[in-house]
């Protein structure tokens, strides 16, 4: 359906380059980066917003690279909405089918319709400046959706919600999306919202579209250490490996899959287990650690541990800080499955 062909484009502080990448129909692409990589910029320039300085874009093989926005049958959901203030929401929803020309009784009908669908025809007759933020994000869905675009563009769609609405929207998009059956390229920073919506996922940092796949593969094998380190990889080792077996600092840690030589390793965080008693089971690597430091991070508490030279990040409950008695100083028990391991 979308197809995105060496797409370059310098905007202010932003750059794109040779983005490239399909979204197939009835299909949920996620684009996944950082603040600043350019996620935004791309949007613009499939919209038609912006012009691309090179590369090609086409919408069911239909070159549409030069097309004005309005010729190009999206919808693009901007991060504020855009809703219209001065208009009620039954005709914020309305004014794409009204720049149609399709007729007042058709108008009302598809209107009601998509309220219906989205929970919204209570506020049909509210202003913008009456809604909060997940009623005025429904809107936003719904004047999109009863356009049935060929494609529908949604630039961090959840980002300034708070955390319940931001989690109820979620599983209503997935709702939305199996009644309305819509094609979608999502751009966001949030791992929860790739994991729950996307079919696949594109790895975006620094400008570039670095890694798309299936999101359990792409999550589960990063393509290099820059996007591990995004996706979560914050323990990077480097040892010498000779079969199932690496060598680092002298600690000899089991591989999932045999490797020689000089290789690299990444472990998230959560993947390791932290006791004050050694766990024996033949699927773990164990060792003895020091806590370094300990991080509040509210929910979790972030460990730095140090195993023979080598610094180790951890996550634990706070719960479980308390019943270890864990300070900094102390000699805990740090374990990891192989199968956690990622090899680069």
């Amino acid at each position: 359906m979308l197809r995105v062909e060496n797409v370059s484009k310098d905007w202010k502080e932003f750059k794109l380059r040779n983005i490239s990448f399909e979204v197939n129909k009835g299909e949920y692409f996620i684009i996944l980066g950082p603040s600043g990589a350019g996620k935004t910029l791309l949007l613009e320039v499939i919209a038609g917003i912006f012009i691309p300085d090179s590369g090609r874009i086409f919408m069911n093989d239909e070159d549409i690279t030069f097309l004005p926005p309005e010729k190009r049958d999206l919808a693009y959901i901007p991060q504020n909405y855009a809703l219209f203030p001065h208009m009620r929401v039954y005709d914020n929803i309305a004014y794409g089918l009204k720049l149609r020309k399709i007729s007042k009784v058709e108008i009302e009908k598809k209107v009601k319709e998509i309220a219906e669908i989205l929970g919204i025809s209570h506020l049909l007759h509210r202003k913008p400046k009456t809604l909060s933020g997940g009623e005025a994000q429904r809107v936003a869905i719904a004047r999109a959706l009863v356009l049935e675009p060929k494609l529908l563009l949604l630039d961090e769609p959840f980002a300034n919600l708070d955390v319940q609405t931001r989690a109820k929207l979620i599983q209503e998009m997935k709702r939305w999306r199996k009644e309305l059956n819509f094609t979608a390229l999502h751009v966001t920073h949030s791992f929860e919202e790739a994991v729950s919506l996307g079919d696949r996922v594109g790895v975006m940092l620094n400008g570039k579209l670095i890694q798309t796949g299936e999101v359990r593969e792409v999550f589960g094998k990063p393509k290099n250490e820059e996007v591990a380190r995004f996706l979560g990889f914050e323990n990077i080792i480097d040892g010498i490996a000779e079969g199932r077996i690496l060598k680092a600092n002298g600690i000899l840690i089991e591989l999932p899959t045999e490797a020689k030589g000089k290789v690299r390793i990444g472990i998230r965080p959560e993947d390791i287990i932290i006791s004050n008693e050694p766990i024996k089971t033949s699927a773990r690597n164990e060792f003895k650690a020091k806590v370094l430091a300990i991080e509040d991070l509210g929910s979790l508490i972030r460990l730095t541990l140090d195993i023979g030279g080598i610094e180790l990040k951890a996550f634990i409950t706070r719960s479980s800080l308390i019943e270890m008695g864990i300070k900094e100083g102390k000699e805990v028990y740090v374990s990891f499955k192989a199968t956690a391991i990622h090899v680069f």
